[in-house]
Formats: C-alpha cells, sequence, structure tokens
C-alpha cells in the first residue's frame, strides 16, 4: 500500500468548473462588446447650413447632401434665411441667379446690373442643366428626401418670412430651431455653411 495519495479528482473538477466559468464571463463580455459596436455604427454625420436662396446657390447643398447620404453618412441641411426658399415649394420654382458681383459671370457689373439681366442669366443657367440632363432643385430635394437626409426649415426664418409650414416639401422638417441645428453640428464629422 502506498502512503502516497493520489489528487482527488474533484479538485481537478473544481478547477475545470472554474476555468469554464471564467471563459463563459469573457465570451459574455466580448458578445457585449461586439453588440455595442454594432449599435455605434461609427458612420459619419455631416451638417450642412444653406443661407443663400439664388438658383446656384440651392445646387450645392444638395449634391453634397445627397451624395454623402449615398455613402450612408447621416446628414442634415439646415436652411435659414434665404436659403428657406430651396426648400419653399412654390419660391423654389422661381430663384434666380444673380449676374451682379459674380465673378464667375462672363460680363462686367455695369452690364450684369442692367435690367433683365438677372433673368437673362437664369434662363441660360437653366437651359444648360436641361441640356447637361442634371437634376432639378426639386429632383435634388426628392433625392435627398430619398436618401435619408433631413432638410429642416429654420422656425425663426419661417416666423420673419410670414411662411406656412404648409409652404414647404413634403418630407422636410420644419419647426426646427438653431439649438438643434447646433447639437447636430457639435456631433457631426463634417460641418459646412453654404
Amino acid at each position: 500500500m502506498s502512503t502516497d495519495t493520489q489528487p482527488s479528482s474533484i479538485d481537478g473538477d473544481e478547477d475545470a468548473a472554474a476555468e469554464l466559468e471564467a471563459l463563459r464571463e469573457r465570451v459574455a463580455e466580448l458578445e457585449e462588446s461586439v453588440a455595442d459596436a454594432a449599435d455605434d455604427d461609427g458612420g459619419k454625420k455631416m451638417t450642412i447650413i444653406a443661407t443663400q436662396g439664388t438658383f446656384d446657390m440651392a445646387y450645392p447643398p444638395l449634391i453634397l447632401a445627397s451624395t454623402a447620404a449615398a455613402f450612408d453618412w447621416d446628414v442634415v441641411v439646415f436652411h435659414t434665411f434665404w436659403g428657406l426658399d430651396i426648400l419653399h415649394e412654390e419660391n423654389s420654382k422661381n430663384l434666380k441667379l444673380s449676374a451682379v458681383g459674380n465673378p464667375n459671370m462672363p460680363m462686367p457689373n455695369a452690364l450684369a446690373a442692367l435690367p433683365g439681366m438677372d433673368a437673362m442669366a437664369t434662363k441660360m443657367m437653366r437651359k444648360r442643366i436641361d441640356e447637361n440632363d442634371t437634376a432639378t432643385i426639386e429632383e435634388l430635394i426628392d433625392l435627398s428626401l430619398d436618401q435619408g437626409v433631413e432638410l429642416q426649415a429654420c422656425q425663426m426664418t419661417i416666423e420673419l418670412m410670414d411662411y406656412d409650414e404648409d409652404d414647404f416639401y413634403d418630407g422636410v422638417t420644419t419647426g426646427v430651431g438653431a439649438a438643434t441645428a447646433l447639437q447636430h453640428m457639435a456631433e457631426s464629422d463634417v460641418q459646412l455653411l453654404v
């Protein structure tokens, strides 16, 4: 008979059980970490402030917004002051291109200031857009909304311009204040003033 004691299989079972429990806890931690990472998709955010309501200045915020949305960015375009006319269903169809003070116009300001020059410049630009099959402002608004871009109308400007919330395209978010716009800007990766 040997006086040596053999290790109890109970001790081995307890060690294995402890290791198994530690492994289960680690798997649970990793699963929670993966779930948190999935909830925070890490997508980019962009806020554009549209302040100008001329025909040529309606395009940049809408093109940038719809393009960013196509890349799955979270995009908000906050329209304030004259930029609000881009979202105004009636006014957006009558936006003009200003020939005066536009350095890209192939005419001197003295000529650009003559009556009818803005109308002529706007007509020429609309013709080029049509000939190039470039999207219209209304089409870009629809595209942006379809892609999930939030087009916001500044409440203070709505009141200042004496507009009604029903004057805007369907899908436009009305009643938005500067504080809401600032909050999205603070959370955004990209902020643009157009």
